[in-house]
Formats: C-alpha cells, structure tokens, sequence
C-alpha cells in the first residue's frame, strides 16, 4: 500500500495568524431576531411566508390526517380577520396565494377555496379571546393524539417539555368535531394564558405571539409527547424536580425562544420549496 501524497493545488488553503485568533466582540456576531414591521402590506406578506412554510413543514413531519389541522395567523391590519390553510388542500402543496383570509362570522373575504369549520370554530375563538396570539396551530398528529387519549399532561421528563411546565391547559369535554362556534370559546378558555392545550381525545392546540413561535411549540410539544409516552412504556420514569424543572421553562419556554428555535426549520423549507412563496 503507497501512502497518497495531496498536492497543495487539491486543497483550499486557510493559513491562520496569532491575530487571526483574537476574539470577535459578541455584538459583531450574527443573531438573527424578529423584524419590526411599518408597513401592514409588508408585515402581512411576511406572516403569509411564515404561515405557508410551516403549513409545509407540518406535512413534512406526518402532522396530516386527511383534511384535518390547521394553523392561522392573525392580520396585521384587521385584527378581527385571519389568514388559514384552505379546507382540503394537503399541507405540502400549500402556497402564499392559496391562503384564506376569513373574518370572524367564518366568512372567507380573501381566497378562493372554503374554510374548515372547525378551523373557524377553533381559531376565531382563541384569537378573540387572546388578542396576544398572532399564530395558532392545530393538527391530528399521532403522539398528540395518543397523549390525549390518555388521562395524562405533558410532564417535566426531558428539557424540551419543560418549556410547557406549568404552562398548557387541558380541555376535557370531547364532543365530536368542533364546527360549533360555542365548543371554540370552552377550548379557548381552557387555552387560558397558556402557550398549549390538550384537547381530550383530540389532539394538540398552539398559541404564540407569531406564527414562527406557535409553530414550533406544536412541533416541539408533539415530540415530547412521543417521548413521554416511550418513556412511559419503557418502564418508570424520573420527573424532572419542581425548582428545575421552573428554571429550565424559563430558559426554553420564553416566546422568544420559541421563535428562534423554528428559523432553521424555514429556512429548510424555503430552500427544498421555494414554491411556497408563489
């Protein structure tokens, strides 16, 4: 065997200095934050982008069932008017210009494609109820719905799920498919203050101040789910202490980190669909 030999010519050169190793100030570093908007038009366009992308990733994890799920972002401009997935349109092909505008009557004033009722029952409620959230999302994916079949919340067992601790309601009255505008304000209630809601043999519900954050608490919730319930069939399991599991939800489960958390996830999206913003 003959040792190979690299020619200078087959490789990029990067010679580095004892200067080249000085530190680079901290605020020289790049940390991307969300943009303030002037402009309602452009602010609009940008929750569209952020919507239609996580509409994408959502089918891309298995999130679908069928014609069920759904997520919203709130309009700039009218903030008693939504933006929402058209009814019956798979996730993985859904553009900006296939979204619906619909006010809070359920009626569709932007789009051409009908609106899930229980979208509107759902989201029109939660929206009303908590003029904080901008982005709601709601889907059939199997670990929330295996979660919610059980009589169990989301408990302090990873470092993810403390980002719920002490911070998701339960809706327990499973009264068949939500089209009834009455069953969308008793699930916003159970909502509360929180970030999630189980819905008892139904799934998982999101709410954040952008869609980016509401996004990315259903996926990391939905995760966590699938953990516990492993964790759960593997044998007994070590909650994570009170004091702890506090400090940690205040290290992961800020909104600002769930907005930070789901930029590599669309910029993924972006690059393998760029479609999406047609």
């Amino acid at each position: 065997m003959t040792q190979e030999t690299v020619s200078h010519d087959d490789v990029r050169s990067e010679p580095l200095s004892r200067q080249d190793l000085t530190p680079i100030p901290e605020e020289q570093l790049i940390l991307r934050l969300p943009k303030t908007f002037t402009d309602p038009a452009v602010e609009r366009r940008h929750r569209k982008e952020r919507l239609a992308g996580a509409l994408r990733l959502f089918g891309r994890f298995g999130f679908e069932e069928g014609v069920a799920g759904h997520i919203t972002a709130r309009d700039p401009e009218y903030p008693d008017h939504f933006w929402v997935n058209p009814f019956g349109m798979s996730f993985k092909h859904v553009k900006v210009s296939d979204l619906l505008l619909v006010n809070h009557d359920g009626e569709v004033v932007q789009g051409r494609h009908r609106v899930n009722r229980a979208a509107f029952a759902i989201h029109s409620a939660v929206h009303a109820a908590r003029p904080d959230v901008i982005g709601a999302a709601h889907s059939h994916s199997v670990y929330g719905k295996a979660l919610s079949a059980t009589t169990q919340r989301l408990e302090p067992l990873t470092q993810d799920a403390c980002a719920f601790y002490e911070d998701h309601g339960c809706y327990e009255n499973y009264s068949g498919v939500a089209n009834d505008p009455e069953e969308g304000r008793r699930i916003a209630e159970a909502l509360g203050g929180h970030k999630a809601v189980i819905l008892r043999n139904h799934g998982l519900l999101t709410a954040a101040g952008s869609v980016d954050a509401a996004a990315w608490w259903f996926i990391t919730m939905e995760r966590s789910a699938q953990a516990q319930l492993a964790a759960k069939a593997a044998g007994e399991t070590t909650r994570i202490p009170h004091a702890e599991a506090k400090l940690t939800y205040g290290q992961v489960g800020f909104e600002l980190a769930g907005w930070f958390q789901f930029q590599p996830l669309f910029d993924q999206i972006t690059r393998t669909d760029p479609d999406l913003f047609d």
